[in-house]
């Protein structure tokens, strides 16, 4: 393995703190990649999580005090993964420390939040900040991007772009930070998935110009810490019905039955068109006119993504290629070694989906659509 090494911090040692910490284990897979990343440190409040970390050699730095992390010289790169309530504090500190990070969407609990981290950036422009959605550098997304970016579909006549599972369908699931909108935010759902969705159609250009929104408040009560319900009252699945040249259709549903975690999207032109989804993830599918018919064909795709692996082209990608590649993408960039591949989402396609997201909670209350602004 070439390349300087990278000092790495984790703030919010939770599920995906331990999936970038599984992550820079399996860094040797990538091939040729610029920088060696190294976890040296780890901040999180709760103790059970921070022992977790007790099986990484090269983390020697565990503490419940984020500003450990600020301060300590040996950290050049954080992942800051921690409730949505908390972005903003935690960004602009960590931007006025001087820190690059890749940060979890959905950059602030708000627009107003949002817009004030992307100002305190804008006046320390030599940090170097993305945001987290790693869905899009799964194969099939690529091939999409790739496809779309042609012009092989012609004009563009319909996009359909969804993150959808089922982690809420379960009336018995107790509460939790991302059910209660004083954690989460009123954008609900759509702050924890709606960057994905959002990431691809961005990255092509298509900004929506405004958005009809239908979003669902389904189950109202959750049990809490004593097993009483109490109430949940956040958005759990929304479709947004955005203009963007044509009709470009997000969705973000917590409760969608029939689907376990399933990120996907649908480009229409007339000429063509493709279709990817992570339930199928070895699977593309393009659309074409052929002889006078239309024609829907497959095609079987592999595990090589936006950085080439020792993988076998053969053989199946899934989450965790999906984070290493997101990372990878990200660490490349930051050593300006990204050479026009697909890259993870900068701050102004972050605030942009707060835009959306906004837009949509007006919808709801007028019941028209509304400027995205």
């Amino acid at each position: 393995m070439t390349g300087p090494r990278v000092g790495v911090g984790i703030v919010g040692g939770g599920l995906m703190g331990r999936e970038l910490a599984a992550a820079i284990g399996r860094w040797a897979a990538l091939e040729d990649h610029p920088v060696q990343p190294e976890l040296v440190a780890v901040c999180d409040t709760n103790p059970d999580a921070l022992s977790w970390f007790d099986r990484v050699g090269s983390v020697r730095l565990r503490t419940s005090d984020y500003a450990d992390l600020l301060g300590d010289e040996s950290v050049e790169v954080l992942y800051l993964a921690v409730p949505h309530h908390l972005h903003e504090a935690l960004y602009v500190d960590a931007i006025r420390a001087g820190k690059d990070f890749l940060a979890e969407k959905p950059f602030g609990i708000d627009l107003e939040a949002a817009t004030r981290i992307v100002a305190e950036l804008r006046s320390n422009r030599d940090v170097f900040v993305r945001c987290s959605s790693e869905m899009p550098f799964f194969p099939g997304a690529q091939f999409a991007v790739e496809t779309i970016r042609s012009g092989t579909l012609g004009e563009v006549i319909g996009v359909e772009s969804d993150f959808l599972h089922s982690s809420d369908l379960d009336r018995r699931k107790p509460i939790n930070w991302k059910r209660q909108a004083r954690y989460c935010g009123a954008i609900g759902v759509m702050g924890d998935l709606g960057m994905h969705v959002a990431h691809v159609p961005m990255r092509l250009g298509w900004r929506p110009a405004s958005d009809f929104a239908e979003l669902q408040d389904i189950v109202t009560e959750r049990p809490g810490p004593d097993g009483r319900l109490v109430p949940c009252d956040t958005i759990d699945n929304a479709t947004l019905h955005c203009q963007a040249g044509f009709p470009l259709t997000l969705r973000t549903h917590r409760i969608a039955p029939g689907h376990l975690n399933t990120w996907r999207i649908t480009a229409l032109g007339m000429d063509g068109g493709v279709a990817f989804s992570t339930a199928t993830p070895k699977t593309v599918q393009r659309f074409g006119v052929r002889e006078g018919r239309q024609v829907w064909e497959r095609s079987e795709l592999g595990s090589q993504s936006v950085f080439p692996t020792i993988t076998g082209g053969i053989f199946e990608f899934g989450f965790a290629d999906a984070v290493l590649q997101m990372w990878a993408a990200f660490l490349a960039e930051r050593a300006g070694a990204l050479d026009g591949r697909f890259g993870c989402a900068t701050p102004a396609e972050a605030l942009d989906s707060h835009r959306i997201f906004a837009a949509a909670l007006r919808s709801r209350k007028t019941g028209r659509a509304e400027s995205v602004g």
